[in-house]
């Protein structure tokens, strides 16, 4: 039997270079489009097409032959700045490869969305994949992930065989290109984290999210969404765990919400002097406060065998691979 052929977009990020990874041991051919950062792959037996998600013609060509497509790519965004290449990216390159990939007779199309992609819903309440997108007024980042969803559920109508992903935060082993999440993780270890902020998220291990997206090409069903997330876990308590793995003292000073949200614009203005991230934004800090506590994992777990491995055990690897790999000071 020939291998199969997978297309990788996104390639380059936390949970694109660990699925290349994976598909390369599961006998996959991989081929990967590439825009910056071609050197990741110099030593991987992978075909590089080099190109972007607006250059058509590279797209033919990345989905030429191919049998299954895993659309990672996207640009991440925890405030309103760069709106256009935002949208660009993670709205009208996905249409680009949902056409690319219906003039190809992709057999298979794996989109990875987000959980902000949703609504988020009132306390208690359980959230699952029937629940509403999000709407026009939150930020560009989720409003894009949502409308890219209906992008993909188009392509659906139009005969493509999709399957929508929707991690929670990804944080994992393999970061090599440390991800916005990864730098944070980062600074708690070295405490360099001056205070903690109310609130908390579900934080999910890349290795997991790339086991459910192989899987979900023979076992996904068509048109259909699968939620993946690990384990909830608060600011106070994330940072427990991190210093009991660092040895190192850890912040006791707890931020309450209404003051945080007064720093909010200083870190703006901060971002505008500096080009560095923030840390934290008045969106990010309204996601961990009001981040969902209680989310399904039935779908995934009777469809694609998925089951979230501990959190613990997550945060133990990744600061081992980040210590391996001189990312530690």
């Amino acid at each position: 039997m020939m291998s199969q052929i997978a297309a990788v977009t996104g390639a380059g990020g936390h949970i694109g270079n660990c699925l290349v990874r994976e598909l390369l041991k599961s006998g996959y051919k991989v081929r990967v489009l590439v825009h910056q950062f071609k050197n990741d792959y110099a030593y991987l037996p992978v075909e590089i097409v080099h190109g972007d998600l607006l250059d058509s013609l590279s797209l033919k060509k990345l989905c030429k032959d191919v049998d299954v497509v895993f659309h990672c790519a996207a640009v991440i965004s925890i405030d309103n700045y760069h709106r256009k290449i935002v949208w660009e990216t993670n709205v009208t390159g996905t249409k680009n490869m949902v056409d690319a990939s219906l003039a190809a007779g992709i057999k298979k199309f794996i989109h990875f969305s987000s959980i902000d992609a949703f609504q988020m819903p009132e306390t208690n309440e359980v959230l699952k994949e029937e629940n509403s997108l999000t709407v026009k007024k939150s930020s560009i980042y989720n409003f894009s992930k949502a409308e890219s969803e209906k992008v993909v559920l188009d392509g659906v109508s139009k005969g493509l065989d999709a399957v929508i992903l929707s991690p929670t935060a990804v944080i994992g082993p393999y970061d090599i290109r440390k991800s916005f999440l990864g730098n944070a993780l980062i600074k708690f270890y070295n405490n360099k984290i001056p205070a903690l902020i109310p609130g908390g998220y579900n934080w999910v291990d890349v290795r997991d999210i790339v086991f459910a997206a192989i899987q979900s090409v023979e076992k996904g069903r068509k048109g259909e969404k699968y939620i993946l997330s690990g384990h909830f876990c608060t600011i106070k308590r994330l940072s427990v765990l991190i210093g009991n793995l660092s040895g190192k003292k850890r912040p006791r000073f707890m931020v309450p919400a209404f003051l945080a949200r007064i720093f909010c614009p200083f870190f703006q203005l901060e971002y505008l002097i500096t080009r560095r991230k923030p840390m934290f934004t008045c969106q990010s800090l309204k996601l961990l406060i009001h981040a969902p506590g209680n989310i399904s994992l039935e779908k995934s777990e009777r469809e694609l065998n998925y089951s979230p491995r501990p959190l613990e055990e997550t945060l133990r690897d990744t600061f081992d691979w980040y210590k391996q790999n001189n990312y530690l000071i």
